[in-house]
């Protein structure tokens, strides 16, 4: 059947050569060296600087305000722990308890699919019996990213209209634009899983209690917390149809202002309200934090974006600029009594996108100059032109075709999985030369009997047993190279997903240059080696020799 198939391709060559070129068609649109556009379009390969080593770990969180690590521990990370670890297909469970807060990380087996086992953890959490975890406690699940998931880092900041950096704003104003629109117009971007906050002040409404004055009028701290909840309510009512309109009555309650505060009613004395500013002192100031972020020896405020998982992180940080760039003009504007005007921009600080072209850079040029002294010495060893030419065009078209592998198969690119194709350039060669070679064998055995050139279907025939010759033991020496990297395909954890993707990349491109040797090489053969140059043998050159085979 092979034979046959090899047969019909060497015959029907527009089939051969529309074969060929979808094939470098579709290696260019999936290459991770592609332009922007391409990326854009989601064509090319994931691409990344390294490959993710990370267990394969889902993170429950849980806040429990106040609380020692003590009480944590006993009391939520414990109980959560035992929980969780009937969970199928988890191996291990890892758990920290610190003040304030439990963080309990689920690791799962290798096999266990990412989403599945976040849906396993939701089910599992939402199914606690009651008494499980102290009252108005609620686990979380942390983002749907892994540890290599930071791709980028940023700085709110501002700047003056000549472009000079300014200290106009605090760090609390900072923080709350932040929050509250920064965060979450960057989270809507495509592939984002979460972006965190770091830095600044969390603005907060202050209320400290006068004592004397609690005794005074004899008013306990739940008097205040229940008078707080019950005044920022907005609260529904009923409808009132007067003169045929209908009217909505409800009374709105919500607390925005210091003033609104300090308007709230505690309690009747002879029947005059006490006010909350009658017993505290009501303020606006930041709430209590544990870290800062630092830029340059200046405290700043930014946040951290995280990818969601199986994106391809390139395109994702390409996405995340063009938003950037699009929510940019809509952040707030100050202008300062000397007349100029203080404008906030984001700032990066870290940018994945320059270390992964950096690494792709490293092996795209490794890749070309690989290919390049191969093909000279190709040249110097075979001394024919034509045939130097069959096996050079082998390369790239088994690169390109490696590369709609990786798409299929969804292995990223990245420092360790093109490795592979740069080891085995060398193999890949080995396969152009021995079928070459063969047939420039049978063309000369040819010409030594017959004493003229083979005609147009003869040469077909002559490249066709050339090649049919010789291929049982090429598809051998092909598969005697990958079967050896099934040992490598069986590793688990962290050695796994580090070599895994070289011995896919390697055996992706020693099929694709067997499919490009069987099917094409032949087809190509035959052309070229159909023109038959005559030469002077009075004046023959013996190193021209090389050109005339």
């Amino acid at each position: 059947m092979l034979n046959k198939t090899m047969k019909f391709f060497l015959e029907n060559k527009v089939i051969t050569f529309s074969l060929l070129i979808a094939l470098i068609l579709g290696g260019l649109l999936t290459s991770p060296f592609g332009s922007k556009d391409l990326l854009s379009e989601d064509i090319s390969v994931a691409v990344d600087a390294i490959p993710d080593i990370g267990e394969n770990q889902q993170i429950v969180h849980t806040k429990w305000e106040g609380k020692s690590p003590q009480d944590i521990d006993d009391q939520v990370t414990y109980p959560l722990t035992t929980i969780l670890l009937g969970i199928p297909g988890v191996k291990t469970i890892r758990s920290s308890s610190m003040f304030g807060f439990s963080t309990v990380y689920v690791i799962f087996e290798d096999g266990v699919d990412f989403y599945w086992s976040r849906s396993r953890i939701l089910e599992k959490l939402n199914s606690l019996p009651g008494g499980t975890l102290p009252e108005n406690v609620t686990p979380s699940l942390g983002p749907d990213a892994t540890v290599l998931g930071q791709i980028f880092w940023y700085t709110i900041e501002a700047f003056d209209e000549n472009g000079n950096r300014n200290h106009e704003w605090s760090i609390q104003e900072l923080r709350s634009i932040q929050d509250y629109y920064v965060k979450y117009s960057l989270a809507s971007s495509y592939g984002v899983s979460e972006v965190a906050s770091i830095g600044g002040h969390v603005k907060e409404f202050h209320i400290d209690l006068i004592p004397s004055a609690l005794q005074l009028y004899g008013i306990t701290l739940n008097d205040i917390l229940n008078s707080l909840k019950n005044s920022n309510l907005d609260i529904s009512a009923r409808t009132l149809e007067i003169n045929k309109v209908e009217y909505f009555v409800r009374g709105i309650g919500f607390l925005e202002n210091i003033e609104d505060i300090e308007q709230i009613s505690v309690k009747n004395e002879d029947n005059k309200p006490v006010y909350l500013k009658n017993i505290a002192k009501i303020s606006i100031g930041p709430a209590d934090r544990r870290s800062a972020l630092d830029k340059n020896g200046t405290e700043a405020v930014g946040g951290v974006v995280i990818a969601r998982y199986g994106e391809n992180p390139l395109k994702v940080i390409s996405e995340l600029k063009k938003k950037i760039i699009e929510i940019e003009p809509g952040l707030p504007v100050k202008h300062l009594e000397n007349g100029r005007i203080s404008k906030l921009k984001i700032v990066p600080f870290y940018d994945r996108t320059t270390l992964i072209k950096e690494t792709l850079g490293t092996l795209n040029n490794a890749l070309m100059l690989e290919m390049l002294v191969s093909i000279i010495v190709i040249i110097i060893m075979v001394m024919n032109i034509r045939a130097s030419a069959i096996i050079s065009f082998l390369m790239p078209i088994a690169v390109l075709m490696t590369f709609i592998a990786m798409k299929y198969f969804k292995v990223d690119a990245n420092i360790v999985s093109l490795s592979g194709i740069a080891i085995a350039i060398g193999t890949v060669s080995d396969v152009g030369i021995v079928l070459t070679e063969n047939i420039i064998r049978h063309k000369d055995e040819y010409l030594i009997q017959h004493v003229k050139f083979p005609s147009y279907s003869v040469l077909r025939e002559i490249v066709y047993k050339a090649v049919k010759e010789v291929m049982p033991s090429v598809i051998t020496a092909i598969a005697t190279t990958v079967i050896s990297f099934i040992p490598v395909f069986f590793l688990t954890a962290g050695e796994g997903k580090l070599f895994r993707p070289l011995a896919f990349t390697k055996s992706f491109i020693l099929t694709a240059s067997l499919i490009v040797a069987i099917f094409i090489i032949p087809a190509i053969s035959h052309l070229l080696f159909s023109f038959n140059i005559k030469i002077n043998r009075l004046n023959f050159d013996p190193i021209k020799n090389i050109f005339l085979r």
